[in-house]
């Protein structure tokens, strides 16, 4: 029975109910401000948003899974480019991915989750599983300079996508998160051309 006389919302079953699910991404987000990761629970979530532990477990089978869905919900307006040219595609990919970390506590979610996942097996799978989505997401950027003629056709997308997401990951980690423009540049200049010396000219 809900208290004050508030309805509880109604599950749906293992279809998410867009309405409900929205509540309850909004409670965990309030949560997690209010509370941080350690006092973050799915009771609480719960008790915010008016609904049952069994629906959200259904929808999401640990707050990993949970906390990751609203980090996603947060990380609107990433630029993946579309410049034409791959180096600048891939800067300002990190500059706003860092500049989005920086200025709202998505940064903090994902540090968190991170860390989480070096000792908690769910958090762990969660946190693979985000990655291999968002690794092939990245990647498009390369597959497009491919298209284009930009990128070496035997280049693996995917191993592109991981050079530019270990580079944001370790300045999330180490809370280096204000580079400068030009250091980026730098990191997207060896990435884009490798760091060997060029052979000289016979």
């Amino acid at each position: 029975m809900a208290r004050n006389g508030e309805k509880r919302r109604v599950s749906i079953g293992a279809r998410r109910n867009p309405a409900s699910a929205d509540a309850i991404l909004e409670a965990a987000k309030a949560e997690l401000i209010e509370k941080g990761y350690a006092g973050f629970s799915i009771e609480g979530v719960a008790r915010r948003a008016r609904a049952g532990k069994p629906t959200i477990y259904r929808w999401w089978p640990n707050k990993s899974a949970l906390l990751l869905d609203v980090y996603q919900r947060q990380k609107g307006g990433i630029d993946y480019g579309g410049s034409g040219s791959i180096e600048e595609d891939m800067f300002r990919f990190l500059k706003s991915l860092m500049g989005h970390w920086r200025q709202t506590s998505s940064g903090s979610i994902f540090r968190s989750l991170v860390a989480e996942a070096q000792s908690n097996p769910d958090a762990a799978a969660a946190l693979a599983d985000y990655a291999a989505v968002r690794r092939d997401h990245s990647g498009e950027m390369v597959r497009a300079a491919q298209a284009r003629g930009e990128v070496a056709a035997d280049v693996d997308p995917e191993i592109v996508a991981d050079l530019l997401s270990s580079y944001a990951w370790s300045h999330l980690l180490t809370d280096r998160l204000d580079e400068d423009e030009a250091t980026i540049r730098k990191a997207v200049r060896a990435i884009a051309h490798g760091i060997l010396a060029k052979p000289a000219a016979g």
